[in-house]
């Protein structure tokens, strides 16, 4: 048994549900449509759980779909998926910054839903008006774990992580004018958090943020 098929063009993991949970997630941007098919089909095929290709715009989607049938679009998190898991009681609270940080956010909600956890989703509560987080306060301690989303100076996770003590996952987006750096800025500043604990994932990675999530959820009894 290799755990894995063997299509040519690509060796889709079909042995990382029973590792991980879940099976592999496929990684859209450079794959052809007919390619995304088949790794689809081999996935399907193999496990049982959600099957999940990120970062695919509308155009692929249609085409994904039409050869593997029961695929879902969200056009908003550019996710497509397969077999979404029912809601579980893990509660996640993705917090985005601002407006600019609503695609990080959508596909962190996006994710995150399709693998079986319950979003609740926050926006524009930036630092810059601190008043607008505070206001939602509750709602964010209430969550098992908390995604929170920001550009520019990347403040908002160090603030989030000092209201409350649920795990708090940062996602630095490439949000801002030069000196941002297209998200290092924000990146570098979150890992430099005085808020002790911090996860940090990649840049614009909302993806990571939710895989994150369901890392710590598989943890809870």
């Amino acid at each position: 048994m290799t755990g894995f098929s063997n299509l040519d063009w690509a060796r889709p993991d079909t042995d990382r549900e029973a590792r991980l949970g879940l099976p592999e997630v496929v990684y859209g941007p450079g794959k052809q449509p007919g390619q995304i098919a088949g790794v689809v089909t081999s996935l399907l095929e193999a496990n049982s759980g959600p099957v999940l290709v990120t970062r695919v715009e509308a155009e692929v989607a249609d085409a994904v779909r039409a050869a593997v049938p029961g695929g879902v679009h969200n056009a908003r998190a550019r996710l497509l998926h397969w077999r979404a898991a029912a809601p579980g009681t893990f509660t996640v609270a993705v917090v985005a910054a601002g407006t600019s940080d609503g695609p990080v956010a959508a596909e962190a909600a996006g994710v995150a839903t399709a693998i079986g956890l319950v979003v609740d989703e926050i926006h524009d509560v930036g630092v810059a008006g601190i008043h607008r987080l505070l206001a939602v306060r509750d709602r964010i301690a209430a969550a098992d774990a908390v995604v929170c989303i920001a550009g520019m100076e990347g403040a908002l996770p160090s603030v989030v992580a000092g209201l409350v003590g649920s795990p708090v996952i940062a996602v630095p987006t490439s949000v801002g004018y030069g000196a941002a750096f297209e998200g290092v800025t924000a990146l570098l500043a979150m890992l430099s958090s005085c808020a002790a604990g911090v996860t940090v994932v990649n840049i614009d990675s909302g993806f990571g943020a939710a895989m994150a999530a369901h890392r710590i959820a598989r943890t809870r009894p």
